[in-house]
Parts: structure tokens; C-alpha cells; sequence
């Protein structure tokens, strides 16, 4: 098992394989996009297949796809159809955009993907335009029938933002009266790639309970499962239940079980801290399992307490000027 410092079992890997994405999120990246890395800088598939056999071996036990948009780099079926057949890895999921998803959602079924995060911030087809500057909503909408066909567990992420989607919330709430899935309200966080663009948070948590409370008053707490992001809530009637993550103000670090890497290979033991270690340039260096292991419990073990304790301590650059693409979902 993988423990750091402060005791907590560390078992679920998000690994990033592209930066690039399909989507121009103004909370994500600037609308240029960002200095996409070449391919050599990428990880191969070879090379993140063989990292988390054996991250899967030192006590990972779930991972979670991310990119960018994992869909876009071409070849992720293949890479996800062997990384789905790892001994020991109990649980695979993938976050998506959903813009490119639709057709292979019959094949994640097929490979065992149980769980899908869908990014959705918006039921506007204008509102989707002016946040992700591109016209794609009714791929969207697709991707999440398919996946509710094929019964497969959906998140909706929808991140809040002051003067852009809160008109939104209760919309996106009201999905949950009739289907079976978890719509997840995010607080908006200041990786878009541009550190000149102030972050303040004009949305946290309690405002957008409030929100939701004034619209469903006999909306209730849910039990939390363990190293849950969100705070969880169930509207009466309602199929599917409300999540509110806490992402800027950071209320659930305490118990937080992840580690990530990003698609240059840099392991990251908190979205808020810096890299860690490379492990592309240890692989390529011919370290060997055991290096590898033991690279790992080493870095885990150094992990930070919360987001705070991470960002302060964060000597590279800026978490301001970081776009999420580059940090991994």
C-alpha cells in the first residue's frame, strides 16, 4: 500500500494522455490555445501502459483518463482496451468533454469502463458557445444518452461561473428529477493558462447550495463515500442526487487519496503543487521496476496536507498561469 506522511492510503491515479483538447473553455485556456507539447515531450501509451502496471503493483487501484480531451489523441481506444486488462486495477474511469465520445461509448461498456465524468456547463447552446467558443452542445447531449443507454454511471461536472452559467444551476439540478445520474457543481479554480486573468471566486460552495436550496428546500445530506470531492445531496423524488465540489476553497484535502501525472510525465501529488518527479525521464533513463516503486513511495510520501499547504510550497511556476490541459482535468 501507498501511504504518505500524513497517514492516508494513497490508491487512485488520474493520468493525463494529451494536453490538447477540442474545446476552448475560457476558464481552461486562453481562445489561441495554449503551447501544445510536441509528441516526443508526450508520454508514449507504451510508456504510461508500463507505469501504471506498475504503479497498479505499488497499490493504485483505480485510475481515472483525463487529458485535454483524452478522445483526441489518436490510438486512446487500443491504450484504454490493454490499460483495462492491468491485474490489480480495480476501477478505470475517463473524464471527457464528450464532444468525441458518442461512438465509443458501446466499447468503454464492453472494456469494463463503469463511470463517466462528463463536463457539461451548460444546457444553452449559446451559454455553451460563449464558455467553450465552440458550437458543440448536441455531441454533448449524445455522448450523455449513450452513456445512459448503455448504463453506464455519469457525472455531470458543471463548473460555476460568476456572470456566465448560474442561471444554469437549477436547470442542470432538475436533470437529476429523471435520470439516474449525479450532477456535480464545481467551484471555478485559476488554471486557465493566463496569469493575468485575476481569479476571484465569485461563487463557493455555500452559495450554490443556497441556490439550490431556495428552488428544492427539502433537499438533504447524503452520506459521503470515502475520499469523496464532493459534499452530496439528494432532492426528494429525484432519481439522481446533487454534489457541490469545493475545489478553490479546498474543504476536502483532508482525506484526499490521488496522485496525478500529466502527459510530459510529472507526477503531481496535489492539482495545487508542483512536479514532484519526472517519471518519463526515469523510464527513458532505464530505471527498472524496482527504481520505479521505489521512486514512487518516496514521492507519495512526501505529499502535502491540503491544497493550501501544496500551493505555498509550489516554487515552479505560477498555479495562475497553469492551464488545467497541462495539469490533467
Amino acid at each position: 500500500m501507498l501511504k504518505d506522511k500524513h497517514g492516508r492510503t494513497i490508491n487512485y491515479l488520474r493520468l493525463a494522455v494529451t494536453d490538447r483538447c477540442n474545446l476552448r473553455c475560457f476558464y481552461c485556456m486562453p481562445e489561441e490555445g495554449i503551447d501544445w507539447l510536441g509528441r516526443e515531450e508526450l508520454m508514449s501509451y507504451e510508456e504510461m501502459l508500463h507505469l501504471c502496471s506498475v504503479f497498479v503493483k505499488t497499490g493504485i487501484e483505480k485510475i481515472r483518463i483525463t487529458g485535454g480531451e483524452p478522445f483526441v489523441r489518436k490510438g486512446f481506444m487500443p491504450f484504454l482496451t490493454k490499460l483495462s486488462q492491468l491485474d490489480g486495477l480495480q476501477q478505470l474511469t475517463i473524464t471527457t468533454n464528450g464532444v468525441l465520445t458518442a461512438p465509443f461509448v458501446p466499447e468503454l461498456k464492453k472494456i469494463g469502463v463503469r463511470s463517466v465524468n462528463l463536463s457539461l456547463d451548460t444546457l444553452d447552446r449559446n451559454r455553451f458557445f460563449a464558455i467553450t467558443r465552440r458550437d458543440e452542445l448536441p455531441s454533448v447531449l449524445e455522448t450523455l444518452e449513450q452513456l445512459l443507454h448503455h448504463e453506464i454511471d455519469v457525472k455531470l461536472n458543471a463548473v460555476v461561473m460568476e456572470g456566465k452559467n448560474t442561471d444554469d444551476i437549477l436547470p442542470l439540478v432538475a436533470l437529476t428529477k429523471d435520470l439516474p445520474i449525479s450532477v456535480r457543481f464545481i467551484e471555478e479554480m485559476p488554471f486557465n493558462g493566463d496569469e493575468a486573468h485575476a481569479k476571484s471566486l465569485g461563487w463557493d460552495h455555500v452559495q450554490i447550495l443556497e441556490t439550490i436550496k431556495e428552488k428544492y428546500p427539502a433537499i438533504y445530506k447524503l452520506v459521503d463515500p470515502p475520499f469523496s470531492t464532493s459534499f452530496n445531496y439528494q432532492i426528494p423524488g429525484h432519481k439522481g442526487n446533487v454534489g457541490i465540489i469545493a475545489a478553490y476553497t479546498r474543504s476536502f484535502c483532508g482525506t484526499c487519496n490521488r496522485i496525478r501525472l500529466t502527459p510530459l510525465g510529472d507526477l503531481k501529488t496535489c492539482l495545487y503543487g508542483g512536479s514532484v518527479l519526472n517519471f518519463k525521464d526515469l523510464l527513458r533513463s532505464g530505471a527498472t521496476e524496482e527504481e520505479i516503486q521505489a521512486a514512487l513511495y518516496k514521492a507519495v510520501n512526501q505529499k502535502d496536507l491540503n491544497g493550501w499547504v501544496a500551493e505555498k510550497n509550489n516554487t515552479g511556476r505560477s498555479s495562475l498561469s497553469a492551464s488545467m490541459a497541462t495539469i490533467g482535468g
